[in-house]
């Protein structure tokens, strides 16, 4: 297969906005000309609890879910679920003040969109699988 562009940013747990910090707790992966766009979520609750010990995890699922199957285009996600993927990308990880926010878009080349998501999750969300 030959290499295609593709875009991804990082999903991120913010507790507490004002502070800054942050938990990265999923991928998604937009490659256009393999029609490709996924959202994985890996939350670790240790490591989000020791930002805030407080924090609502299971409201934090299910918005993360959300986004999962947005990203899916799954029927009954909401009208955001049946736009095009592009739009839904973007939607995705549009700039956000929330408890739930993406990193900036990156972006590279890849021959299979499945594998590159597999590798980000596990170099940029599990800490090479300590967190899953």
């Amino acid at each position: 297969m030959s290499p295609e562009p593709f875009q991804y940013a990082v999903l991120r747990v913010v507790p507490r906005v004002e502070r800054e910090e942050f938990v990265n707790v999923g991928v998604i992966l937009f490659c256009r000309t393999r029609r490709f766009l996924r959202a994985r979520v890996a939350l670790d609750p240790r490591r989000i609890r020791a930002l805030a010990p407080n924090i609502d995890l299971e409201t934090v699922r299910e918005h993360l879910d959300a986004r999962v199957r947005v990203a899916a285009g799954e029927a009954g996600a909401g009208p955001i679920a049946a736009l095009p993927q592009s739009e839904r990308f973007h939607w995705l990880v549009a700039p956000s003040s929330t408890i739930i926010q993406t990193s900036s878009v990156h972006g590279g080349v890849c021959g299979e969109p499945e594998a590159v998501l597999d590798r980000l999750m596990t170099q940029l969300v599990t800490v090479e699988g300590a967190g899953a």
